[in-house]
């Protein structure tokens, strides 16, 4: 994982890099990120071109390719690595019309109560509006 921000109460936002990662958030998490994280990597896989035709060099620039190109999966942790949000964001963290913004708690619970501070935190830092309505998928 990877540093993004800091959030209110000691808690930091990471970004989710590897699919193994991701199989961690899921279960941590009980939700399916994962899915969503290797569907996002397959989709950038078969868009990658290598720069080479050596076979040796196909490669190089496999992983940063997909990385650019997928959406951004964050996870929100307290000071002790526990899981308390999950949130996939667009390529880039770049405001698109096309994608829709998800942010979810444990069990696809709404994080919004307990943690909307923490998640405007994380909307700032890539200048996104992250609110309820139109994050939280799952309004019951």
């Amino acid at each position: 994982m990877k540093y993004v921000c800091d959030a209110p109460r000691r808690q930091t936002w990471f970004r989710i890099e590897t699919l193994v990662e991701a199989e961690q958030e899921s279960a941590l998490m009980d939700h399916k990120v994962a899915k969503h994280f290797q569907r996002a990597w397959e989709q950038a896989d078969r868009a990658f071109k290598p720069v080479s035709e050596r076979y040796i060099e196909q490669d190089i620039g496999r992983a940063a390719h997909a990385q650019a190109t997928m959406p951004l999966f964050l996870t929100l942790r307290d000071q002790d690595g526990e899981g308390l949000v999950t949130a996939m964001l667009p390529p880039g963290g770049v405001e698109s019309d096309s994608f829709q913004i998800i942010v979810v708690g444990r069990a696809n619970a709404d994080p919004y109560p307990d943690h909307g501070e923490a998640i405007r935190v994380l909307g700032e830092h890539f200048g996104l509006t992250l609110d309820r309505e139109s994050c939280f998928p799952y309004r019951r």
